[in-house]
Order: structure tokens, then sequence, then C-alpha cells
């Protein structure tokens, strides 16, 4: 417990009590983001990454960019595949380091400062803009790119608060419930453009994206993956429109009352675990070259900082006090 006079920590240890506080719904969501940072590093650190062939992949990531944006792809992924075991040892640190800045307290702004422009830079040296530029870009397989979504993630979860009144959810307390209901806006209207891009509406676009994510994948989630890829063969534009229409509904969502918000978030986080499963099986993390877990879980953590926050109950209004009663002033006696 705090002691009196005292502010309590959420989510910390009070040194002045000598216990640990729960933390609040922000709080979590930070640790949720580390521990995402975290798997990021692990997945870094696997053998595969120390090869020439990590950087070969970076490299490809230039195809069908502009060439201001596709010659430091290709000049940096050319530095990491001559000299792969120390870029990727770094690359791995770094992350790790922005994981355990995350979650420890002292240091927690720095490493969402940190975070943000590592993923930007590896939003483009890594991920070629997540191929918004270019014909490629997919929701299925992750446009506008997973490592875009920590960045948005630190700014909405900055702990700071901005304005005197309650946040109607979390990640309106740092930015403002306007400029949050926009950034969401902002990320699920693209997806929906995105889906329906003349390369997403071809017959068999789905389909192929679907069952090339099978490749490499356990049994069990290759089975799942080709399933799916046979439930929407031939059916490129009618499941491009399908999706384009979920994900708008989705975009608005935050803009209904608490209740249809609420209902437009479950759907966020379900279409993010198909994504997630069907789309990029399970962002390849069994496959030993998946550097990610793919955008489906960041975007579900994304969806709960939108969660509409409870309403305050209020006290019940006090009548106002009566003033007391004053005596009675005795009769005069008539003359």
């Amino acid at each position: 417990m705090a002691s009196a006079g005292r502010t309590p920590v959420l989510g910390g240890y009070d040194a002045a009590c000598g216990s640990w506080s729960m933390p609040d719904a922000r709080r979590a969501l930070q640790l949720g983001l580390a521990a995402a940072w975290l798997l990021d590093a692990i997945l870094q650190y696997q053998s595969w990454m120390f090869t020439k062939a990590f950087g070969q992949m970076l490299a490809a990531s230039a195809a069908g960019n502009p060439a201001i944006i596709a010659r430091p792809i290709t000049w940096s992924a050319g530095i990491i595949e001559h000299h792969p075991v120390p870029a990727n040892a770094a690359f791995a640190t770094i992350q790790l380091l922005l994981a355990l800045g995350i979650a420890w307290r002292p240091t927690l702004k720095p490493a969402l400062a940190a975070s943000i422009a590592w993923a930007l830079a590896v939003w483009w040296l890594g991920e070629g803009l997540g191929e918004v530029l270019n014909s490629a870009a997919s929701p299925v397989s992750g446009a506008p790119g997973a490592v875009i979504i920590y960045a948005l993630l630190a700014v909405l979860l900055w702990p700071a608060d901005r304005g005197g009144t309650p946040a109607p959810f979390v990640a309106a307390r740092a930015v403002g419930a306007r400029a949050g209901r926009a950034l969401w806006l902002v990320l699920w209207a693209s997806m929906a453009y995105f889906s329906l891009t003349p390369s997403n509406r071809a017959p068999q676009a789905l389909h192929d994206m679907i069952s090339g994510m099978a490749d490499g994948a356990p049994g069990w989630l290759a089975g799942l993956d080709n399933g799916a890829a046979g439930l929407v063969a031939h059916q490129g534009l009618a499941a491009s429109v399908v999706l384009a229409v979920v994900l708008a509904v989705i975009g608005i969502g935050v803009f209904l009352p608490p209740r249809a918000a609420r209902a437009t978030l479950v759907a966020a986080v379900i279409v993010s675990a198909l994504i997630w499963v069907f789309g990029q099986a399970l962002g390849e993390i069994f496959t030993g070259t998946g550097t990610d877990p793919g955008s489906g879980p960041l975007l579900a953590l994304l969806a709960l900082a939108y969660w509409p926050a409870r309403a305050t109950a209020r006290a019940p209004a006090q009548p106002p006090a009566r003033a007391p009663a004053q005596p009675a002033a005795p009769a005069r006696e008539g003359r």
C-alpha cells in the first residue's frame, strides 16, 4: 500500500513501501510491446540470420520501389551480406535492449523513443516501406508493414497524459482522442485500400499468397493454410471486396458509441488472428527465417489500446442542505 500523501506507483516496485503494485492498462500494453521486441530479438539470434542469406533477403525488399528508396536498401543489405555476423549480432542486441528498456520504468521514455527510430529504419531498410509503393502490398501479407506498428504503439503508449479530462481509451492518453482515432482510421483504411489493388483482385492472388505461406511451416499449420487457400481459390475479387469492407468498418469503429466500438474492436482482433494464422503462417516463426511475429499480434495489441474505458460512476447528487428552522416569533398582544 502507498503511504499517505504519496501517489502509488502503478505497475512497479514502490521502494518506500517495499511492495509491488498491479500495472494499469497502459503499463500492461507497454509490457506487451516489450514482449514483442523480446520475441524479435530471439528470432534475430537464429543461426540463419548470421548468414549471407539474411542480407540477400533484405536486398529483395528493394524490388519495385523508387530508386530513392531502393538504393539505400541495396547499400545497407550489401554491408550486411558482407558482414553478417557482427551486423546481425548488433541488430539482435538492439532489439533486446529495446525490450529491456521498455520493461524497466526508469528507461521507458528513452527506450520508446529509440524504438520509434529503430522501427522507422527497419521499415525502410528492412521491409522496403512495407511494399506500399509497389503493387505487392497486401494486408494479408502484413502491409503496411509489421514494424511500423511498433512505432505507432510507442507513440500511443507514451507515458504522458494530455488534457485534464479522463481519456476515453488508453491510446488517447498521450495524443488525445481525436488524433488517436485519426491514426487508427489511417491504418485500417490503408489496409482496406491495399486489399483492392489490381494485384490483390486477381482470381488466384489470395489463394497463391496463402498457399505460399505453407512452405516450411509445420504440418498442422501447412494443412490450415492449404485448406484456407482452397476456400478462396478463384475468388480473388470477391474476397478482396469483402476484406476491404470489413477493414473499412473496423477503421470507423472507434468513432462509434462505446458498445459498437467494442464490437468492431473484437472484430479487429479476430481479423488480426485470421491474417496472422492464414496469411502470415504465425510470422514464419517455425521456419527459422522469421524475423518478427508478423502484424497480427501487433494489430491485436493495438486494438486493446483503443478499448473504451469504463465510465466512472458518479456519486448521486446530494440535495441542498436546508437552513435550520428559525423559531417562530411570539405573538404580540393587542393593545
